[in-house]
């Protein structure tokens, strides 16, 4: 186990197959929730998106849906170890397939985040675990969207990051979970060059408009630490697969 500490002292704890890349980082900082906005990250694995928005301030109710019981444990961990300040991070051990299907939560929450897998084919890591993070199987992107659309309030946001290859799929997947894509930017590693993520933000019931803004350059991660795992998640798979 590993800890890294983020820029406000924050502490996040990381373990093979439960660690975190810039992609992650990236998405934390697109779309921090306000101070007490009610909060979910869907796949959260070690917590880092929850634990990100905590460091830059967060207070509200926030859900860190994560299905492996060894990632969640090491976010529960690291909830307690961050001190009664923390509280308000409640991880939970469970499929998001099956999150706000029903009870009062449904229809509640401001703000939904989640990174999803990125592959729907391909080789797969030998790690089941890193290969269910980064592989389209039991879990996907409709699976995703249908989780947010429940979750979210009318007007409510929802934030996602995955290849740009894919955008013309999580723009049709989104509408059709009547989630309208308001916010889109690029993560570029220079500029002028080929992005190698987007990041995209639609609302619950949102009327037609797209703003896209500036790119995302290095640097732009600034959560502090970056972490052990900090390489986007296709060079992460390219290099398993050497």
């Amino acid at each position: 186990m590993r800890t890294e500490i983020l820029d406000n002292g924050t502490r996040v704890l990381t373990a093979p197959g439960a660690q975190f890349g810039s992609d992650a980082l990236l998405l934390a900082r697109f779309c921090t929730p306000r101070p007490q906005e009610t909060a979910a990250d869907l796949g959260s694995g070690c917590g880092i998106v929850a634990l990100c928005w905590h460091d830059a301030g967060h207070r509200g109710r926030c859900t860190a849906v994560e299905v492996d019981p060894a990632a969640s444990a090491l976010c529960a961990k690291a909830v307690r170890e961050n001190g009664p300040a923390a509280a308000h991070i409640e991880p939970r051990c469970a499929d998001l397939r099956g999150f706000c299907t029903a009870g009062p939560a449904r229809g509640q929450y401001d703000l939904v985040a989640c990174n999803p897998p990125y592959f729907t084919a391909g080789q797969k890591s030998p790690d089941p675990r890193r290969a269910a993070a980064r592989h389209e199987g039991g879990c996907t992107l409709e699976d995703v969207a249908a989780a947010a659309a429940r979750a979210l309030r009318y007007g409510g946001r929802f934030a996602l990051c995955h290849r740009p290859d894919q955008l013309a799929r999580v723009f049709a997947v989104l509408a059709a979970a009547g989630l309208e894509p308001k916010r889109l930017a690029f993560a570029k590693n220079a500029p002028g060059g080929r992005p190698w993520l987007f990041l995209l933000e639609a609302r619950r019931g949102g009327k037609p408009g797209l703003v896209v803004e500036e790119d995302r350059l290095p640097g732009d991660t600034a959560f502090g630490a970056a972490g052990p795992d900090a390489e986007p998640k296709e060079k992460k798979e390219a290099s398993a697969a050497k």
